[in-house]
């Protein structure tokens, strides 16, 4: 019997690297449309306008080619509506508005590495709190060499000078938390909704009320040039291409299968901090190096388990 198609592990990869490469790029983004923009690091209601904005074009993005897709204008299931609420409340909302205060505060290459943690949780909340799956050996291994690799960029005291901040680091942490609990709950729903709709929908809506509420609470944009909104409309891109991706994948395969490649993340998004931020210091260092070969290793190790006797 043939595999299918999104199951094959060379599509599994090139998926999930497609999207990693995209959330990794999207950490320089948004510090450079910070500058852009002219957001400062303490105006929350403009940086909660700015992401606002951002996921709901990203909505409009997904349902405008799902609509174009199916020939018919895309909306979830009645009854389906709920499943968006929530998978908003977590995925846009909880996730974003500490995801783009921690980066106000930190660097691009701490914020990449750090928002990797979101890995480990969604494949401990899938076992022990979603129960999707059971850990296997070669699972809890690859996860743990995988994050040994992230904690080597991180235990790097060059990547940590200035010291932690709450609203700097601690908020990656609740973001990531906020990550991992939204990827087990689209594999839940993805098996009764169409995971780009759901992605596609709650984008929309959560960029909506994201928007009202930087509004409300006297946030503004003042935009140097066009190219700030030139890098706004790729930001939703990252948005709508990658997590769309993500949810398909979600939905085809184990939770800790495609989550183990998500510390892809890190790499991609110092790599890229690097280049676009100038932060090659923080970057280009024997722990980073060293993290890169463990990441890959434990990728490795936990997705090399043969699917024959699955899809046989």
């Amino acid at each position: 019997m043939q595999e299918p198609f999104w199951t094959r592990r060379s599509i599994v990869f090139l998926a999930a690297f497609a999207a990693c490469f995209l959330w990794g790029s999207a950490s320089p983004c948004i510090k450079i449309g910070y500058s852009l923009f002219q957001i400062g690091a303490d105006d929350t209601p403009s940086r909660i306008l700015f992401a606002g904005l951002r996921f709901f074009l990203a909505g409009w993005m997904v349902v405008l080619y799902e609509s174009i897709r199916n020939h018919s204008f895309s909306l979830p299931k009645k009854g389906n509506w709920p499943m968006v609420l929530k998978l908003m409340c977590f995925q846009t909302i909880g996730q974003y508005i500490f995801f783009y205060m921690g980066l106000a505060h930190t660097s691009g290459v701490r914020g990449s590495i750090i928002n990797a943690s979101g890995t480990f949780f969604t494949i401990f909340l899938s076992a022990f709190v979603f129960r999707f799956e059971k850990l296997t050996v070669r699972k809890v291994v690859g996860s743990l060499i995988g994050f040994a690799g992230v904690m080597c960029v991180i235990a790097d005291q060059s990547a940590f000078t200035g010291g932690l901040r709450l609203d700097g680091e601690g908020a990656m942490v609740i973001a990531a938390i906020s990550s991992s609990i939204a990827g087990n709950l689209i594999k839940r729903y993805g098996q009764k909704e169409d995971p780009a709709i759901l992605s596609g929908w709650q984008f929309l809506l959560g960029g909506a009320v994201m928007i009202l509420i930087g509004l409300i609470s006297g946030g503004h944009l003042h935009p140097v040039s066009f190219s700030a909104w030139i890098l706004l409309a790729y930001m939703a891109f990252i948005s709508a291409g990658a997590y769309t991706l993500w949810s398909i994948l979600l939905r085809y395969n184990d939770v800790s299968r495609i989550s183990i490649l998500g510390f892809m993340n890190p790499v991609l998004g110092v790599l890229l901090s690097a280049v676009f931020l100038k932060e090659g210091e923080e970057a280009f260092t024997l722990s980073t190096m060293l993290a890169i070969i463990l990441v890959t290793l434990g990728i490795f190790i936990s997705d090399s388990k043969k699917h024959s006797r699955k899809n046989a």
